[in-house]
């Protein structure tokens, strides 16, 4: 993977010389942050806004692979998983930790490329490193990301305030991230049989970058606070549609109507499914990975959201006893159910 460059033994440098080497660039941009990288803990302050946490980890093999991820990629994509999750309240993200396991075979240079895609993506979504870890790992690499931010009390969504009669929307189109793996996958098979067949991806880059390199969904917080809409639940979509209406359904005691016909997928998603004789309702379904923005939305607000692209409206919310149905493009009626992704499921 690194033969042909010149590298760097992290060994030569040691743990704090590593942290050191990592973070002698970091460039403090949001007031909220007291104190960042280099002391014990980070100092932050909020000035009477309420704290939103998440964490996410990846582990090689089982959340990447490093056959087909640069770790510049890899890097941002960590990055947006986590703060796609402060989105997901209806918060503002501020600051992320960083925490990495690798092992020996990992040179210096290859670390510096995982951290180009990590401030990569904090410069673009204006985010703070203020912390974090590294460690030797036997397990390959591990990538362990928090994410901190924070909102007015008046303004946190949570999974469970969806009401009867909401209209249940997602922004963005669905299914990209899953057909993208299923390319780069198949791609992977074609270089071990022949390593002298160069990867057949041509016309493929929208789907391969929604795998490689997701965007997480600010700018549809940003665009509901303009519109003065406030969701009445909100998830972002990391393992499929169903998973997710299903959690709000559930935490919010609801049923749901999902329409097939309504659910945004790109073009070069459905032709894509097709080719692997995939169904491309169900790659949206249960895919995952796409980490758009599911939410509901009060019926008095559908003037204020009709017309927007960014978004669309997909289903509406029901009493429980209706339980979570997709009505089908024929107008059948099915059982709506989770099959996305399961990490503690053997096979996958």
């Amino acid at each position: 993977m690194f033969e042909n460059e010149e590298k760097t033994n992290i060994e030569n440098l040691g743990e704090f010389g590593l942290i050191d080497h990592l973070t002698k660039n970091i460039v403090i941009t949001q007031k909220s942050t007291v104190k960042g990288v280099g002391d014990d803990a980070a100092v932050l302050d909020f000035a009477g806004k309420k704290t939103l946490i998440s964490t996410d980890m990846l582990l090689e093999g089982i959340h990447f692979d490093l056959a087909y991820t640069p770790l510049k990629h890899l890097g941002y994509k960590a990055v947006q998983v986590n703060l796609s999750d402060i989105y997901a309240m209806n918060g503002t993200a501020t600051q992320i930790t960083v925490s990495i396991g690798m092992s020996s075979k990992f040179p210096l240079e290859a670390i510096e490329e995982l951290y180009e895609g990590i401030y990569l993506a904090c410069g673009n979504y204006n985010v703070d490193i203020v912390g974090g870890d590294t460690t030797a790992s036997k397990q390959g690499l591990v990538i362990s990301i928090t994410s901190i931010g924070y909102a007015d009390e008046k303004d946190i969504v949570y999974r469970n305030g969806a009401e009867e009669g909401d209209l249940i929307c997602v922004s963005g189109d669905l299914g990209g991230a899953y057909t993208g793996l299923q390319l780069l996958e198949r791609e992977k098979l074609v270089y071990i049989e022949n390593p002298n067949i160069q990867p057949d991806l041509e016309g493929k880059d929208y789907i391969v970058e929604r795998q490689l390199k997701p965007e997480a969904r600010k700018d549809i917080i940003d665009l509901l606070k303009e519109l003065e809409v406030k969701p009445t639940a909100m998830i972002d979509v990391s393992d499929g549609l169903a998973s997710e209406v299903l959690h709000i359904c559930k935490q919010s005691n609801k049923g749901c109507k999902l329409y097939e016909e309504k659910i945004p997928i790109d073009p070069m998603t459905y032709d894509t499914a097709r080719e692997f004789n995939l169904d491309p309702t169900v790659c949206a379904l249960s895919g995952g990975e796409d980490y758009e923005l599911l939410f509901t939305v009060k019926q008095a607000d559908y003037d204020k959201i009709k017309f927007k692209l960014d978004f669309t409206i997909i289903g509406y919310i029901t009493e429980p006893n209706e339980g979570c149905s997709l009505i089908t493009k024929s107008g059948n009626q099915h059982e709506l159910k989770a099959q996305g992704w399961n990490a503690f499921k053997s096979g996958q």
